[in-house]
């Protein structure tokens, strides 16, 4: 026994040493573990975590605060964020920046900036020619983009998540306007690149505030759809929402709630910031008046005085919101002269009589993209700090018609709350219960292109057709495949976005470009010159709309097809096809059939292309690629046809989850050449 018991002591330490070693490793994993969600609003944002043993907690930043102000004060050695940023805004307001999410992915002559300088006359707007959008020009040398400021404060978010988890995060869900383009979602990638963050998803504030709800009303959720309208009117815009909840069957967990966004309706300059520019305004009209025939400056154009009077018109909003009058008054405003004034609710709603009158607008777009009407809305809920202003309720209350509005959810942090929910659904590192997220697209997408026809022999002439990609209010993520089947030379065609009638002129002026990228495709003529034996089936554009609504260009590829004698012991009716697949991406032009091979295609029955303009003959396939689900997402059915549909000699088809035949499979593939914007 004693011999036994001296063989076992010296492995011991070795046991210990392992042991050590493996929590050493489990000790650095569970670094990796936490991850954060941003709620990006125009005047102050919320940060949330989860880590174990932390579900979803809102972080508090250095002064205490669920809040932090979206302030950035920048000067030559050091920089300050938040608090800090905004009590800086007195001393210095041309170097303290705010409201700038407003300029982000704008080109210098769109109305926004115009709204910018004239909303914030002591920032410097330089042009910067090779992008053609504006920057804040702080000093001679000194300046930043917007999409640099806005890197500087989410770098700001990850320090204040990080020093809450205590621990290092790099994975992160953004939200963002559900009226944000193209351009404006890659502006803020953009920015979280710059902030070293890895963007999970962009996930739009109206959905993650949709998302939040249903979380915590899961048990409410039945197989019977509730319609719900949530109406947000935050510091810079007004989002309006119709979301559908039901539980829907899915192949992974059965019966899963989920959510449906099914109309929005927005104003992008409606909000609370604009309430106060008025009342600064009318604060700045009664200092002048009280110093009239004094020869005095007039008080707009000093910066540091109309910062104090935008800070205490912001006060006075607030106050205004639960009593009849309030009195503003400002120590030493300006050639230390105080100021003091009494302003009443009553002219507070006369200054903004006809942005009241904007609140409905919203209601009834969510209403008209949704086509239902207000008696298949069961509750509107507020959201949004500017949702308190009295005025605001009264005039939404009329104009939906209900008994009363809800109030169940938290204004300032829904929106954060269901962004980390989602952050931690998309994770690998934690495992939620799903729920199923259907987000719809705002503004459709098309593609473009024209080509040569003989409409007599010897006669011929141009065809512009039109192939639409994404539908509005289609549900997105999703992939689309669309093939041109008459072209056997180089050609280009143009992604366009689509019908954007819904938008009005001034909307339209502020939406920028319709173009989003001509695409030019080399190599097709080799293509058909290097199997001259197989028959064409088209060139296949591959696109794809993803979690962050962010469109891209997968792939293009020509596609050839063989037919292989069957052998005798196989069914005569069966044949083994072959496509011989050239991505039009790479520039390399050796086969190589793993890393170029086309994705299955799981078809369903054809159905026509929305809104093509072809003319008999014309063949464009459009298909949907068949997506693998996200943990706590869906795979989003097909999007139906429209009207306006093409002849029926156009072959244009959508997909879902069929299973291709067995006989067609991948031959070898050759790689060309393409270039687009993307």
């Amino acid at each position: 026994m004693a011999a036994t018991v001296r063989r076992q002591r010296p492995r011991r330490p070795a046991c210990w040493a392992l042991m050590t070693v493996l929590l050493a490793d489990l000790l650095a994993l569970s670094d990796t573990l936490a991850v954060m969600s941003v709620d990006l609003g125009s005047e102050s944002m919320k940060v949330a975590i989860v880590k174990p043993g932390v579900p979803m907690e809102i972080v508090l930043n250095k002064e205490s605060r669920r809040k932090t102000p979206v302030t950035v004060t920048l000067k030559e050695n050091e920089r300050f964020f938040g608090d800090s940023a905004a009590s800086m805004a007195i001393k210095n307001p041309k170097a303290t920046l705010r409201y700038f999410q407003q300029l982000l992915g704008k080109q210098e002559g769109n109305p926004h900036v115009a709204l910018y300088r004239a909303r914030f006359p002591e920032h410097e707007l330089g042009f910067d020619p090779q992008r053609q959008t504006v920057h804040f020009q702080i000093g001679p040398q000194l300046q930043f983009s917007p999409e640099e400021v806005l890197g500087m404060v989410l770098n700001y978010s990850r320090s204040l998540a990080e020093d809450f988890a205590e621990q290092p995060i790099k994975d992160a869900v953004i939200t963002v306007p559900a009226f944000f383009n193209q351009a404006e979602r890659r502006a803020v990638l953009q920015a979280a690149r710059m902030a070293g963050l890895k963007v999970l998803q962009l996930i739009n504030d109206n959905t993650a505030t949709a998302l939040s709800y249903g979380v915590f009303r899961r048990k409410d959720i039945n197989t019977t759809a509730q319609n719900v309208m949530f109406y947000d009117m935050g510091s810079g815009s007004t989002v309006c929402t119709i979301v559908t909840y039901q539980t829907v069957k899915t192949k992974e967990a059965g019966m899963q709630p989920q959510l449906q966004v099914r109309g929005v309706g927005f104003d992008r300059t409606l909000g609370g910031l604009e309430m106060e520019l008025r009342l600064r305004e009318h604060l700045a009209k009664l200092f002048n008046e009280q110093r009239k025939g004094q020869r005095a400056q007039d008080v707009r154009e000093n910066p540091r005085a109309m910062a104090k009077l935008l800070r205490e018109a912001n006060r006075l909003k607030t106050v205004l919101s639960a009593n009849a009058d309030h009195m503003a008054q400002i120590e030493g405003l300006m050639d230390d002269v105080d100021f003091k004034a009494k302003v009443t609710r009553a002219e507070f709603e006369e200054l903004c009589a006809d942005l009241f009158e904007r609140v409905p607008g919203p209601v009834q777009q969510a209403l008209q993209s949704a086509e239902m009407n207000l008696d298949e809305i069961e509750q509107v809920i507020l959201v949004g700090g500017a949702t308190r202003v009295p005025k605001v309720q009264e005039v939404l209350l009329k104009a939906v018609g209900k008994e009363e509005l809800g109030k169940n959810i938290n204004a300032d942090e829904a929106a954060a709350m269901g962004a980390v929910y989602q952050a931690a659904a998309l994770s690998k590192a934690f495992k939620v219960k799903p729920f199923v997220v259907r987000d719809a697209v705002i503004y459709p997408i098309l593609v473009e292109f024209t080509r040569e026809v003989e409409d007599e022999p010897g006669l011929r002439s141009l065809k512009h057709n039109k192939r639409v990609l994404f539908s509005r209010m289609g549900p997105y993520p999703q992939r689309k495949v669309i093939t041109f089947n008459r072209y056997n030379r180089d050609f280009h065609f143009h992604v366009n976005y689509g019908d954007l009638g819904f938008l009005g002129p001034e909307d339209l002026r502020v939406f920028g470009s319709q173009n989003l990228t001509t695409v030019k495709l080399r190599g097709v003529g080799e293509s058909f010159k290097k199997y001259p034996d197989y028959e064409s089936k088209g060139i296949k554009a591959h696109f794809s709309l993803d979690e962050s609504g962010v469109l891209s260009l997968i792939r293009v590829e020509s596609v050839f097809e063989t037919l292989v004698e069957d052998s005798p012991e196989e069914e005569s009716t069966l044949t083994k096809l072959g496509n011989t697949i050239s991505s039009l991406f790479g520039g390399s032009s050796a086969p190589d059939t793993k890393e170029n091979g086309t994705d299955t295609v799981q078809e369903e029955e054809e159905s026509p292309a929305e809104g093509s303009k072809d003319e008999p003959g014309e063949q464009a396939e459009l298909k949907e690629e068949a997506e693998a689900p996200m943990e706590g997402t869906s795979q989003p059915p097909p999007a139906e046809p429209q009207e306006g549909a093409a002849p029926a000699e156009e072959k244009a088809t959508e997909k879902e989850n069929e299973e291709k035949p067995e006989a067609q499979k991948p031959v070898f593939c050759r790689a060309l050449d393409t270039s687009s914007g993307f």
